[in-house]
């Protein structure tokens, strides 16, 4: 077979006799248009964008909605400026209280919280695990290591104190605790 044309050969059984019919028209035909010109197109591509005038109803509905914005961003200045606060907690994060000799830090009570543990508050972990923990005088093996992403522990090291918090599974300290709340006991 010649490449590019295609042949049909047909083999009639009467006459034993072979004949060639002349090849099928070739699949891939030239695209361009006879002349190599595109034809005309009726009308313009670029149409004119539509110059119809705002109406009272939509520039109403466009005031209106720059006026709540403008509200609304009013509003919220003044309210963020007035120094209120609508937070009901009591103390805030990380907030050092002190009334008749008592420090504490923290947030909520202490039955918001599963585990306490009370002792001398030191500065240290155990392969880096814990950023301080409470020596409970037991030794050692006592310890009970402590992280906070709520207070600022370093404001009660060496104070005797009790903390409430969350028990953490940890890989080196026999106990880990994330503080919530602290109360000196002094």
């Amino acid at each position: 077979m010649i490449p590019g044309q295609f042949y049909l050969y047909i083999i009639r059984m009467e006459n034993t006799e072979t004949k060639v019919i002349p090849s099928i028209p070739n699949l891939v035909q030239n695209t361009q248009p006879a002349g190599g010109v595109m034809p005309k197109q009726e009308g313009s591509l670029v149409k004119p964008l539509s110059s119809k005038k705002l109406n009272k109803a939509n520039i109403l509905i466009i005031l209106g909605s720059f006026a709540v914005v403008v509200f609304g961003v009013i509003t919220g200045w003044l309210l963020a400026g007035s120094g209120q606060s609508t937070s009901n907690e009591k103390g805030s994060i990380g907030e050092i209280t002190s009334s008749k000799g008592v420090e504490e830090a923290g947030i909520g009570d202490e039955s918001e919280y599963e585990s306490s543990v009370e002792g001398i508050l030191k500065e240290g972990s155990i392969k880096g695990e814990g950023t301080h923990y409470i020596d409970r005088e037991l030794g050692e093996s006592k310890y009970v290591y402590l992280t906070s992403s709520v207070i600022d522990l370093d404001s009660f090291i060496d104070k005797k104190v009790t903390v409430w918090g969350e028990t953490i599974s940890a890989k080196y300290a026999s106990w880990m605790i994330d503080v919530g709340l602290v109360k000196t006991k002094e």
